[in-house]
C-alpha cells in the first residue's frame, strides 16, 4: 500500500475509534471526548497496542506515515495554544488584581512546591531525568507540570456544567489566565539557552517592535481580514521563536497574547476553539501516544503519576483553601474553584511535549505525565458537579 492510503488508515482509527468509545460507551460524564481521544492514543501508542501487536505498529505507523502525522499536529497544537493566549483577559484580572494576585500565586505556587519536591525525589533514580538537562530545570519543569491549569479545557468544562459566564466562572478564567503567563514564562526561563542568549534576546526584541507593529495594523484591517492575518503572524512568531530556541510552542502562546480577544466576533473565537479541537487535535493526542513509553516498568511509570497526581490535587486545593482564608469566602468555596484549577489535560500534555522534545525530561516521565493529566481532568466534572448542587448561591454570586 502507498503512503498515502496508510496515511488514511492512521486517520480513520484516529477519529473513529476514540468517536466509537465516547458515544457508545456513554463516557462523557467522566470522560469528555477529548479525554477519550487522549486515552486513545496512548492504547494505540507502543506500550499497549504496539507491544502486543508490533507488526499493526509497524505497518500503520511506519516512519513516512508518523512524518506527516507530526506535521499535523506542530500546526494544530500552535493553534490550540495560539487561541489560548488570544483569551488571555487581563484587564478583568487587573480590576481585581489583590484578589487575582492572592489567588492565582496560590493556586501556582503550592502544586509547584509540591511537585517540585517529588521531582527531586525522582532524582535519585535513574530513568527520569532527561539526557540534556539540567537538575534544576528538570525539578522546575516538573514542578511547573504539578501547577498547570489547562485554560481551554477549563472553558469547556465551565461550559458543559454551566457556569462559564456566571460570575464564579470568569473569576476562575482570571485566576486561571494569570497563571497560564506564569507558566509559559517559566517554561521559556527552562529553555534558556546561555549560549544562544543573545540570539534569544535578539528575537525578543524584534518580537516587542513587531508585536507594536501589528496591534496597530489590526485595528485597522476590517475583521475578516484579522483571522488570516492572524495565522501569518502565528505561523512567523512560531518560526522565531524556534529559530532561537525557544521552541515553537512558546512563540504561539506570544502571538495570541498579544492580541484582544475584542478584536474577533465571540461567537467565532469559540467555533474555532471547537473546530480546531474537532479536526486536528485527534491528530496531536495520536502522537503524543505513540511517544508513551513503559521500559522502566509499568508499575513505576503509574506509582509516579499517582504521587504527581497527588501532589497536583492536592497542592491546588491547599493552595485555594488558603486564599479562601485570606479572603473571607464562603466555606467551600475554595474547594470548588480547587477542584476546577486543578484540571491539566491539554495544556500540561504541551508542556511535557516541550520537555520531551528538549530532552529535558525522558519518555518515561513524560507517560507518568500523561496519564496524571488525564486523571486530574477525568476528576473535575464527576466532583465538581455536586459541589456545584450544593452551592448554587455561590455560582451566581459576584465578587
Amino acid at each position: 500500500m502507498s503512503t498515502s492510503e496508510i496515511f488514511l488508515i492512521a486517520m480513520l482509527i484516529i477519529f473513529s475509534l476514540p468517536y466509537l468509545v465516547w458515544r457508545l460507551g456513554r463516557t462523557d460524564y467522566f470522560a469528555p471526548l477529548v479525554v477519550v481521544q487522549i486515552i486513545t492514543g496512548i492504547v494505540l501508542g507502543p506500550g499497549v497496542l504496539g507491544a502486543m501487536f508490533p507488526d499493526y505498529y509497524r505497518f500503520v505507523f511506519n516512519g513516512p506515515v508518523i512524518q506527516s502525522l507530526n506535521g499535523v499536529a506542530q500546526w494544530a497544537v500552535m493553534m490550540f495554544v495560539w487561541i489560548a493566549g488570544i483569551e488571555l483577559d487581563l484587564r478583568k484580572a487587573w480590576e481585581h488584581r489583590r484578589e487575582s494576585g492572592i489567588t492565582a500565586g496560590l493556586a501556582l505556587g503550592v502544586p509547584l512546591v509540591l511537585g517540585a519536591a517529588a521531582a527531586l525525589a525522582l532524582l535519585s533514580y535513574p530513568g527520569w531525568i532527561g539526557a540534556k538537562a539540567t537538575q534544576w530545570q528538570f525539578v522546575l519543569g516538573i514542578g511547573m507540570a504539578c501547577a498547570v491549569t489547562a485554560l481551554p479545557i477549563l472553558i469547556l468544562l465551565m461550559e458543559k456544567l454551566q457556569i462559564l459566564r456566571q460570575p464564579i466562572g470568569q473569576r476562575i478564567l482570571r485566576y486561571a489566565s494569570l497563571d497560564d503567563i506564569a507558566i509559559w514564562g517559566v517554561l521559556a526561563l527552562i529553555l534558556m539557552d546561555w549560549e544562544r542568549v543573545g540570539k534569544q534576546a535578539g528575537f525578543l526584541v524584534v518580537f516587542a517592535i513587531s508585536a507594536a507593529a501589528f496591534r496597530w495594523l489590526m485595528v485597522r484591517v476590517p475583521e475578516r481580514d484579522r483571522w488570516y492575518a492572524g495565522l501569518i503572524w502565528l505561523a512567523a512568531c512560531g518560526l522565531g521563536a524556534d529559530w532561537c530556541g525557544l521552541h515553537y510552542m512558546v512563540g504561539a502562546f506570544i502571538a495570541g497574547a498579544v492580541m484582544d480577544a475584542e478584536w474577533f466576533d465571540q461567537e467565532q473565537m469559540d467555533w474555532l476553539r471547537h473546530n480546531v479541537l474537532l479536526v486536528v487535535m485527534p491528530v496531536f493526542f495520536l502522537s503524543t501516544g505513540l511517544r508513551t513509553n513503559w521500559q522502566v516498568g509499568g508499575t513505576a511509570v503509574f506509582l509516579v503519576a499517582a504521587v504527581l497526581l497527588v501532589a497536583s490535587v492536592a497542592g491546588k486545593l491547599i493552595g485555594l483553601r488558603l486564599a479562601g482564608r485570606l479572603l473571607k469566602w464562603q466555606p467551600g468555596e475554595g474547594s470548588l474553584i480547587g477542584w476546577l484549577l486543578q484540571t491539566k489535560a491539554l495544556i500540561m500534555i504541551i508542556f511535557a511535549n516541550v520537555l520531551l522534545d528538549k530532552a529535558i525530561i525522558t519518555n518515561e516521565t513524560f507517560t507518568a505525565l500523561l496519564v496524571m493529566a488525564v486523571a486530574s481532568t477525568m476528576l473535575t466534572v464527576p466532583v465538581v458537579t455536586p459541589k456545584l448542587r450544593r452551592m448554587a448561591e455561590i455560582v451566581f454570586r459576584s465578587r
